[in-house]
Parts: C-alpha cells; structure tokens; sequence
C-alpha cells in the first residue's frame, strides 16, 4: 500500500511543526542549547495535541550531529535513523500493552548500558498512566538517578493517574488544544503543498470537529478528500462528520424561538432520519448558540465566532432573540447533552429539550406580564399613599396646633407599645384546638411549598418576610397552621404584617389558612404537656370499670368476683 495517510506524511519532523505549543517548544529549544535538558519528562495533554511528534523530535536534536542546535537537521544519519526507527538507542514503548512489573525490570536492566549509535539513549513511553502501581514503584528509582546517558519522556492523556512520586521526580510540560486558528492556518498549508483545493468554510468545520486536535483535524480532511469530487467544499465534511449547516440551526433556533413547535420537531425529525448523528447535531447547536450569545453581546468580536458566520439571517436572528432566552437554552441543551451520554434514544432527550425551549419561551412571557401587573398594583398602593401623606401634611401646616396636641399622648403611648411589642400573649386555646384537628398530611404539605412560599413573600414584602423568616411550620390543620419564630419578638411584628403574609401563603397553596406565631421554646412545652395529657385520657379510659362489672359487684361483693379478659 503506497498511500499515507495525511497526519502520517505530515507528522512533525522539527519544533516549528508543532502547532500551538509555542510554549513548550521553545523552553525545550533553549534547554537544549544551553546543554540543561533534564533526565525525565512528562508531557501531558489532549489527543493529537503532538505530544509523541515533540518527543520524537527533542530525541532527534539532543543526538543530531549538529547538537547543540535548536532544530534537528534531519539530513545526518542519527536524524534519519531516529525518524526511520533504525537507531535502537531510542526506544518508543507502548505502556498501554506493556503494563507488568517485568517490562520495566526489562527497562531497568537494559537502562544502565551505553548507547550504541547516538550520545544519548532515550525512552518514549506513550500512555503511562496504564502502568500498574507495582510498575510505577520498580520505575522510581531508575528514574530518579538514571546514567548519564539516558532520557526519559512519559507520554500521557491523562497526567492525574500518575504518581505523584513519579510526577516530582520529571519536568512536566502540558500541551494544550490547539486553536481552530492555527488548525486552519496548518492545513492551508498542507493543502497548498498537496495541491488540494478546499473551501475555507470546509476548513473551519474540520477545525471546529476535530476539538483541538492537530491529527484528528487531519484524518476528518482525509475523510473529506475521499468523500468529494474535485474541491471539497463544506456539505462534504459535514456529511462525514455527521455535522448540521448553519442554516439549518438558524431555522432550528428561529422555529424555537417562535413558538413553531411542529415546525422544529419535524426538523428534528428529517435530520434524524438522514442519518446526522444526534450527539453531534447537539454539539454544533450549543457552538452556534454560543456564537449568537457572543455577537449578540459584543458585535465587534466577530473574530471569536467559531461556528457561525455573520450572514443576513445570522444577524436577524440575534436581533430577534434576547440574551436570557438564548442562555436558558444553552443551560436546557447542555443538560440534554449529559443525559444523552446514558441512553440509546438520543432523540427522545433532543425532543424534551426542543419543547422545553419552545414552551418555556411562552411561560417566560406570561411570567413578565405577571410581573408588570404585580409591579403596577404596587405602584397605584403606593400612589395612593404618597396623596394621602400629602394630605395629612398638609392638614398639619393649616393646624400646627392640633400637630402638638396629638403628639402628646403618642409620645405617651410608646413605651407602652414598646411592652406589648416585646411581650406576646400565647393563644393557649387556639393552639390546643388546632392540635386536635392536626394532620401530618396537612403539614407536610405545608413543608413542601414553604420555601416557595418564602421567596415569594420575599420579593413582594421584603419586611413582612424579616419577620418570619426564622421560623417554621409545626402543626398544622385544614383551618390553621402553627409557626414557630425563634425569638419572641418576632410574633407580635408578625403580627403587623399577618394580612400580607397570610395572602401570599394562600396564594402558593391554594387555600386560606390562619397563621398562629408561638416563640420556639414555648412550643416545646405546649406540645410536651398536650401529648402528656393525650396519653392521661387514654389510660383513664382503659381503665373505666365495665358496667356489667360493676352491677355484680354490687351483688355478690369483690371477694367473689374474677374477672377474665
């Protein structure tokens, strides 16, 4: 088979071919130069981020003929040989395969032997974190004082299964994804060597498929190649991708955002049916979506989109939508992507999500017109305060006599209030009588819908909530409910504000019911002594004498009686 793929006839083969780890490769670029290279590495990262290509390529400069230097040459015999894996002193180990304690006493015994061919021999060991915890152990001391001659680099996806005994002993150095950026600007460059024509949408897509990876981006091209017929253009890569057009997921959106229920699950529906992949459809939905958020909010970052382009109907669509519901369906769209992960019927989930959308845009709606009605009465109460305020002030300015006359005996009243305020008289009776008639059911209804009952209170009357915030249901009935306030003082002001708490309650659970405050420790008694006296009445009436009983006693006399249950 003469043919290669692209990512294999493309694979790096210096430090300037490593796309997006500018970072990492000029620290190791310097570190070569200046002849302070470590004895151990371990690069970690995502797939196809260059990981083994940076590897491959440090062994080839720190053994080039040309060393020290900040690039292999590529063209002398230890470059050629380390890239054709002729030279055995640098040694590509597959962990995932080669996990047991033996192979790396294998290591451990080879290790300590000069190179044959190179100055340094070195050890790539791909996917570490699949050697075992007793491997690991039999590595640490080699890997801590290794000869002078040996280097090791440990390849990894996921550097948080490793050791830290391992980790402290290596310079580490994490490769990131790789922007859709630089992923374009690579392939342009590939594509033009090849003399391939490709569309630039074509290549953004591939870009945006491949999440960061250089080779994933590379292989979906190879795809794309094959699929199309003399220019690959952006249908191509989405048909192998599985991927959606941003037409279609702006009619999506729009029909959403419209209300058009029938219209985007039939969508939903042809898309399916077409063989696109739900996970996929899901994916390219919450970018787009993301991308309209962005412009919506900062049209001038239109460089940051990378799912969208800003055409007629991308842009008449962002005016038409607002920022919260575009958020709402981002949050609903993510939340239909985890649950996707644990089903095989991806799509019912796609439907849920589509409808909660489509419906929730009409609860939102009828919400804010609640919510100008709610702020519209409050404004007319207040109105009507505020002129009879007017009123009294200016009654007082025509009669500053009478002002004097009254503020007398108020001034007298208040210590007054003051003592009744700290001082709440218990409602003995009531409680009692309600106690009678309590039901568990009746109270765990209440517990259910009091913390709804609570934030409502809180943005109507942001006082009357103050007052009975620390408090909570104890008892209730169909009439009544028993509300324990921590402190005593807060059930006389409860007591201010009864009528405003009462309705807001009445309106979460559909009924009206009397609210009666008691302090928390005056409670703890009066429930202790009603359920005291409960089990009183109930021994005295176990132990009422039978009738029949009591007749023969009168007679025959106690001493010729035995009684038998």
């Amino acid at each position: 088979m003469s043919y290669q793929a692209l990512y294999r006839v493309w694979r790096p083969r210096k430090f300037q071919d490593v796309v997006g780890q500018t970072h990492i490769t000029r620290t190791l670029q310097n570190a070569i130069v200046q002849e302070k290279f470590s004895h151990a590495y371990v690069f970690s990262g995502p797939r196809g981020t260059g990981k083994t290509s940076a590897a491959k390529i440090f062994a080839k400069t720190i053994n080039c003929e040309q060393a020290p230097a900040k690039e292999p040459c590529n063209e002398c015999a230890a470059c050629r040989g380390i890239q054709d894996g002729s030279i055995s002193d640098v040694i590509e180990i597959d962990a995932a395969s080669n996990t047991s304690v033996e192979d790396i006493r294998d290591i451990r015994d080879k290790v300590k032997y000069a190179s044959s061919s190179v100055p340094y021999k070195v050890y790539i060991i791909d996917e570490v974190h699949m050697i075992s915890t007793n491997a690991f152990n039999a590595l640490l001391k080699t890997l801590e004082e290794p000869p002078k001659h040996v280097v090791f680099i440990l390849a990894t996806t996921e550097p948080h299964k490793i050791p830290l005994t391992i980790l402290s002993r290596c310079q580490r150095f994490d490769f990131k994804p790789i922007s859709n950026a630089a992923i374009v600007e690579r392939m342009q460059s590939i594509i033009d060597a090849e003399g391939i024509s490709v569309s630039q949408e074509a290549m953004e897509t591939v870009a945006l498929a491949a999440e960061g990876g250089m080779r994933d981006a590379l292989s979906i091209l190879d795809q794309a190649i094959s699929y199309s017929e003399e220019k690959v253009e952006l249908e191509d890569v989405l048909a192998v991708t599985g991927g959606v057009s941003q037409q279609i997921l702006t009619d999506m959106v729009q029909s959403m955002h419209e209300k058009n229920v029938q219209h985007a699950l039939k969508q939903l529906d042809e898309l399916i049916s077409r063989g696109k992949d739900p996970g996929r459809f899901v994916y390219d939905m919450i970018y787009f979506l993301r991308d309209l958020l962005l412009f919506k909010s900062a049209p001038s970052l239109e460089g940051l989109l990378e799912r969208a382009r800003t055409d007629e109907s991308f842009t008449s669509l962002a005016e038409a939508v607002s920022v919260q519901w575009v958020q709402q369906a981002i949050m609903e769209l993510n939340q239909c992507q985890q649950e996707m992960k644990w089903t095989n019927s991806p799509k019912v989930f796609i439907e849920i999500a589509v409808l909660s959308l489509t419906n929730g845009q009409q609860q939102t709606e009828a919400a804010t017109v609640t919510e100008r009605n709610e702020d519209s009465e409050a404004v007319m109460k207040l109105t009507s305060k505020l002129s009879a305020l007017e009123k009294e002030v200016a009654a007082l300015k025509q009669n500053p006599q009478a002002a004097v006359q009254a503020a007398a005996p108020r001034e007298q009243r208040r210590p007054q209030a003051r003592a009744t305020k700290n001082s709440y008289k218990i409602p003995n009776e009531r409680i009692r009588d309600v106690l009678k008639q309590a039901e568990k059911a009746a109270l765990k209804n209440v517990h259910g819908q009091w913390a709804n009952f609570l934030s409502k209170l809180k943005s109507s009357n942001a006082p009357a909530h103050a007052t009975i915030q620390d408090s909570k249901p104890v008892a209730a009935s169909d009439q009544a409910i028993i509300v324990a306030f921590k402190y005593e003082i807060h059930c006389s002001l409860f007591l201010d504000n009864r009528e405003t708490v009462e309705s807001v309650l009445a309106s979460v659970l559909n009924k009206q019911l009397t609210i009666i405050p008691i302090p928390e420790l005056n409670w703890s008694e009066i429930r202790t002594d009603y359920i005291n006296n409960q089990e009183k009445s109930n021994e005295s009436e176990e132990q009422q004498v039978d009738p029949l009983v009591e007749e023969a006693r009168k007679l025959v006399g106690d001493d010729l009686i035995e009684i038998h249950d």
